[in-house]
């Protein structure tokens, strides 16, 4: 049992090394010369354009669901008035880049994952570095610099939608005017609520490009590797979504709510 522990945690060490190794890597990789603008360009499209579907469905629906929940609260306590801003603030604030986020983790980090495991199967990787080829500038930079471009922009159109939905539902139930519900979300909002949650989602898109593109570059030979390089992409991004929000909720509290 203990051999079994001391393993883990070697095997635990040997991945955040070689991590840390793939991240040294890939900055150095950034400010080469012959940056690949074509593949970047065709990866925000990829990425921001292919995903925008799934992150306005999502986000569209939250926003119903979180009126209609929080409303029979409101009313008890008399506080209908406040939906807008409650809805507003919790959506920006937290709700929305954090699901957001994990939708893009899902399918996001596992389709590079994916991909870029299956490369690395059929040794298309290797072939480029015969080649002469820079496959880490060409495959890994564009993707991370990618994800962490268009999640902020999803984050933020998926924003405007979830507080779309919001109006929809509450309009249902109660004679709201338009220009008034959003006047009361737009004023509900500070720069305390926008700017962090804003910088959080750049970090979010780093993670799920950068751990997408770890897991398929470095996944082992044979076609099952494949499928266990985009489930662990998915799981690990999840989780240090998780982490880093987490980390910004602690460091915005301490800079701006003391």
């Amino acid at each position: 049992m203990a051999e079994q522990v001391i393993t883990g945690y070697k095997r635990w060490l040997e991945g955040i090394g070689e991590q840390g190794v793939f991240f040294k890597n890939f900055s150095r990789n950034i400010f080469r010369g012959g940056f690949e603008w074509s593949e970047f360009v065709r990866q925000c499209y990829e990425i921001g354009y292919r995903s925008m579907m799934l992150v306005g469905i999502t986000s569209f629906i939250m926003g119903m669901v979180l009126i209609l929940q929080l409303r029979p609260a409101m009313l008890e306590m008399g506080a209908e008035s406040i939906l807008p801003k409650t809805l507003a603030v919790s959506f920006v604030r937290e709700i929305g880049p954090v699901i957001i986020a994990i939708i893009c983790a899902g399918k996001v980090a596992s389709g590079i994952g994916a991909e870029l495991g299956s490369m690395k199967v059929t040794e298309q990787i290797d072939a480029m570095e015969v080649s002469g080829a820079n496959p880490l500038q060409y495959l890994v930079v564009t993707r991370i610099l990618a994800t962490s471009l268009m999640i902020p922009l999803l984050t933020v159109i998926g924003d405007a939608i979830g507080l779309f939905g919001g109006y929809l539902a509450l309009n249902f139930t109660d004679d709201i005017s338009f220009s008034l519900y959003f006047h009361k979300c737009i004023a509900s909002l500070e720069f305390i609520d926008l700017f962090p949650a804003l910088i959080k989602t750049v970090f979010f898109g780093f993670a799920i490009g950068f751990v997408g593109c770890y897991k398929g570059y470095n996944s082992n030979k044979g076609t099952e590797s494949v499928g266990l390089a985009a489930n662990s992409a998915v799981v690990t991004a999840s989780l240090w979504i998780f982490v880093i929000d987490a980390v910004a909720v602690q460091i915005t509290s301490l800079l701006f709510y003391r």
